[in-house]
């Protein structure tokens, strides 16, 4: 046995001993009929190829047929093959794969994962949108559907979340986003489903998040009332914008002086600051202007809403800084790395079970 094999059976044993994964997989369940492989059997399976780094379900039913698993899952009706595979996945119990990852994340919580936080002593989380693969064929009903060039290309949509900042970016939860009816048709957008996933975490985990940050999408009352309501933190990059409370913030903070200045590497920052009101927003916002100038001579900015009314602008800079790690950590690991590009299998349930 080489040194991979065995970091590979000592991830295995520690999925296993401390997140007690066998356990809460044998009370998953699907709508096969008299099925010859038990639900948990094939969850476990799908899980060691996702592991492993498959690329495709056709590799791992190489795999199956060569033996590989065949001392992982030795039983007397064999390894599950490629077709229970498929059929148990959209049918999959979501609601029990969802409590699994629920009570991952708790698990991760008692384990001290979380102390300190993740940004200056805060516990802070990202939200962000992602197409899952983009393809011509073969597609599902519930498909978004996108017009390219005369080409309708198919994927699935699902709004992430994430921790950022310091230790592990651990994904949190998702929802998806409802399927589009028409070619460009936007369906239902990803902010509303970013509510219902915002509303669902919360729930299950009450007291984890002090932090949300989300890109311009979010710069609007409904979702700042939705974090207010919720009694979570809001900072939200702030671009073009028609608002007219926002464009009226932005030229008075234009015209003052900063609150304060560091160096984030050959950056120099100033940051400049505002309290101001937005209709349909129950309580006070504060802008935030971050003028970033490198010794070069090469200069930009950054801005920012947020309901952090004591937050300090470092702070509030450094969660901004990391949001980026949503895009750059986990999304490019999930397609780069868990080949989430590549659709595993379509229809019913399958692609949020294979997300979870």
């Amino acid at each position: 046995m080489n040194s991979r094999d065995n970091y590979f059976l000592k991830l295995l044993k520690y999925i296993k001993n401390v997140y007690n994964i066998d356990k809460q997989l044998s009370h998953i369940s699907d709508r096969r009929v008299n099925p010859t492989y038990k639900t948990s059997r094939i969850i476990s399976l799908v899980l060691t190829g996702f592991l492993l780094r498959i690329k495709s379900f056709n590799q791992l039913n190489c795999m199956i047929y060569a033996g590989e698993f065949n001392n992982i899952f030795s039983s007397n009706n064999g390894v599950p093959r490629i077709d229970s595979i498929r059929n148990s996945l959209k049918s999959a119990d979501l609601n029990i794969l969802r409590r699994i990852n629920e009570k991952v994340m708790t698990k991760a919580v008692r384990n001290k994962v979380l102390d300190g936080g993740t940004i200056n002593g805060f516990t802070v989380v990202a939200i962000d949108g992602t197409n899952l693969f983009n393809t011509q064929t073969p597609h599902c009903d519930d498909c978004i559907h996108t017009n390219k060039r005369v080409k309708i290309f198919y994927s699935h949509s699902c709004t992430v979340m994430s921790l950022i900042g310091e230790g592990a970016n651990l994904v949190i939860d998702f929802e998806m986003v409802k399927h589009k009816t028409e070619p460009n048709d936007t369906g239902e957008g990803e902010l509303i489903a970013a509510r219902r996933l915002l509303d669902r975490v919360v729930s299950a985990h009450k007291g984890l998040i002090d932090v949300v940050a989300y890109d311009a999408l979010a710069c609007n009352s409904i979702f700042l009332n939705k974090c207010i309501d919720l009694g979570i933190d809001a900072v939200i990059r702030v671009k073009d914008n028609y608002n007219l409370a926002i464009r009226e913030v932005k030229r008075i903070t234009n015209k003052k002086e900063p609150v304060n200045c560091w160096y984030d590497g050959e950056y120099k920052i100033e940051a400049y600051e505002s309290v101001f009101h937005m209709a349909g927003v129950d309580e006070p916002l504060k802008y935030l202007k971050f003028a970033k100038k490198h010794k070069n001579g090469e200069h930009s900015q950054m801005l920012i809403v947020t309901t952090a009314m004591d937050m300090s602008a470092k702070t509030i800079y450094r969660i901004m800084k990391a949001r980026w790690n949503i895009e750059n950590r986990v999304f490019n690991n999930l397609k780069n790395n868990a080949n989430l590009n590549h659709c595993f299998v379509h229809g019913g349930n399958a692609a949020e079970a294979v997300l979870y």
